[in-house]
């Protein structure tokens, strides 16, 4: 009943389309509902068979909540990760304290406001405002059993030593990527550009899975471009975010959108071509607004700022290959691995290729796909731990042991 409201919420607060936000908040209930579904049976815990049988003795398992635990989230998705945390927490049986970014500190606000109606004990769910000294806080708050935190690799990194050097607590992380995707010259050329479309421009390109580096395979690079472009002219319609046909809203803020446009220079300078967008622009109604023209960029190397580094914006970055051995070396070659996708139309390929990439997701002939029920993570520096699944919720828990003794006994080892 609140997705209306709420998806507007998200629209002033994050600068993103309508059409999207409310995808964000029909898959916020979804994880409510999976979470709210399965905790019982998965928080149940395990009976174990021990040597004697358990007519003599026996163990078990119980899953019990960590206590507090603190979650810490991001603006480019303020309502939908702030729900990634807290549903699985809940339902755990924690209690949880939310900091949500102060670039877009209302969604946690209005969640809050949805759980006191339903019902949830005053002091279960908590929002505190602040800066990254509220996060450094929450790290080492002895009472605060784990932390969870989405954001960057900086971030991360230090939130997660300020934990170590104070407690031992659990800690999930999130980060950034610089994910890959490979076209294959047997792939279908409409469904590769349909899936590089979602890979780079979903939520202004403002996502941390966004696989910015399209590895194209030489034989089809010329009309993969030449089809990526048209699609990318019919599709990507900038303006009002509440308007309807409007599919690119605007940044978060000046400051990202400069860091955007200097990405952009400096692919000019090391040598590459924006065969579109590529700069700031000014749609009628909201000339005022942080607006940029989605890029599509050749001719840069792989040693190239932007394609080394996230750049967290709308710019895709056409790459030729030549090779399968090639193209997974150079997929790989990076120090983020959340996400990689591949379209081809030999599935064995695809699979093949899948164990080798070093990326938390990999996607075959589809990209940017989310359901509730499958781990969403990264390798080496996009983090630890996963979001969504059941292992997030039993992430939320702790493990405890109880041996069973029947039958009387006075013989012991000693």
């Amino acid at each position: 009943a609140n997705l209306e409201d709420i998806a507007r919420w998200e629209v002033k607060t994050n600068g993103k389309s309508i059409y999207e936000a409310r995808m964000d908040i029909e898959s916020s209930a979804d994880c409510f509902d999976f979470y709210g579904g399965v905790a019982p049976a998965v928080l149940q815990g395990d009976q174990i068979d021990l040597p004697g049988g358990p007519r003599q003795r026996f163990a078990y398992t119980r899953r019990e909540p960590l206590g507090v635990v603190g979650c810490i989230g991001v603006w480019n998705y303020p309502f939908l990760t702030c729900i990634w945390k807290v549903a699985p927490a809940l339902a755990a049986g924690n209690a949880v304290i939310f900091k949500p970014s102060p670039f877009a500190p209302a969604s946690p606000v209005l969640l809050g406001e949805i759980l006191t109606a339903a019902g949830v004990p005053h002091g279960v769910y908590g929002v505190v405002q602040g800066e990254a000294e509220t996060g450094n806080f929450m790290s080492v708050h002895p009472l605060i059993r784990k932390l969870s935190f989405t954001g960057s690799v900086g971030g991360g990194m230090a939130l997660q030593r300020q934990a170590a050097a104070e407690n031992v607590k659990p800690v999930t992380l999130e980060l950034g990527g610089k994910s890959g995707l490979i076209i294959f010259d047997d792939c279908d050329v409409k469904s590769a550009v349909a899936g590089a479309v979602l890979a780079n421009f979903l939520n202004q390109g403002q996502v941390c899975s966004n696989a910015s580096r399209v590895f194209v395979q030489r034989g089809i690079l010329n009309d993969f471009t030449s089809a990526l472009l048209k699609e990318c002219d019919r599709k990507l319609k900038i303006g009002d975010p509440f308007d309807e046909e409007t599919r690119v809203g605007a940044n978060i803020n000046e400051p990202h959108l400069k860091k955007i446009l200097e990405f952009v220079e400096s692919a000019k300078k090391e040598g590459g071509e924006v065969l579109r967008g590529g700069t700031r622009v000014h749609p009628p109604g909201v000339e005022d607004g942080f607006y940029f023209d989605p890029a599509v960029i050749v001719g840069l190397k792989d040693d190239a700022k932007a394609v080394q580094e996230e750049i967290f914006g709308a710019c895709c970055l056409i790459l030729p290959f030549d090779t399968e051995e090639e193209v997974v070396k150079r997929i790989n070659d990076t120090m983020y691995g959340l996400a990689a996708g591949v379209f081809s139309g030999n599935l064995a390929r695809c699979h093949r290729i899948a164990t080798k990439l070093q990326a938390g997701t990999v996607s075959i002939n589809t990209y940017n796909d989310l359901e509730v029920n499958v781990p969403f993570g990264g390798y080496k520096n996009s983090g630890h731990g996963r979001e969504n699944c059941l292992d997030t919720l039993k992430a939320y828990t702790q493990v405890k042991a109880i041996y069973v003794n029947i039958q009387e006994t006075t013989e012991h080892p000693l």
